[in-house]
């Protein structure tokens, strides 16, 4: 029997979306106002999910507490106010999209994790406008 544990998490973050390739007039067509050359910010909403068989043992997927930790120095201590362009490694050469980030935190989370379990990031950019990703 597989069981999906979720926990919830957030960080702010400034970001601008735009390409270094591009000249500004096709960032701006693209991007639009995000592609704000003085950046602008987000308060992001994180779910990080795990699915796995429950431990006969424990009744655990996944110890909660190891999952927070987990998003703690992955996620949160990474990203939480920060520039997601200047100042997070991943994101020199990607655009920090809300698809791109929820790929590089899957990527940052996933080796942490027993490999029988399976991941799924939904990110909140706004409270409108998310994305998920697991893997595929």
């Amino acid at each position: 029997m597989k069981v999906t544990v979720s926990r919830k998490a957030h960080f702010n973050a400034a970001h601008r979306l735009y390409r270094k390739d591009w000249e500004h007039e096709k960032n701006d067509e693209i991007f639009g106002k995000c592609n704000n050359p003085n950046f602008h910010g987000h308060n992001y909403e994180l779910i990080v999910s795990v699915t796995g068989e429950i431990d006969k043992e424990t009744g655990y997927v996944i110890d909660m507490k190891v999952l927070k930790d987990i998003i703690k120095d992955e996620v949160e201590d990474a990203f939480d106010h920060k520039n997601l362009n200047v100042e997070v490694p991943e994101f020199q050469d990607l655009n920090p999209t809300a698809e791109n980030i929820a790929v590089v935190i899957y990527n940052k989370i996933k080796p942490k994790l027993d490999v029988k379990l399976s991941l799924e990031i939904t990110l909140y950019e706004t409270p409108r406008n998310f994305v998920s990703y697991s893997g595929n």
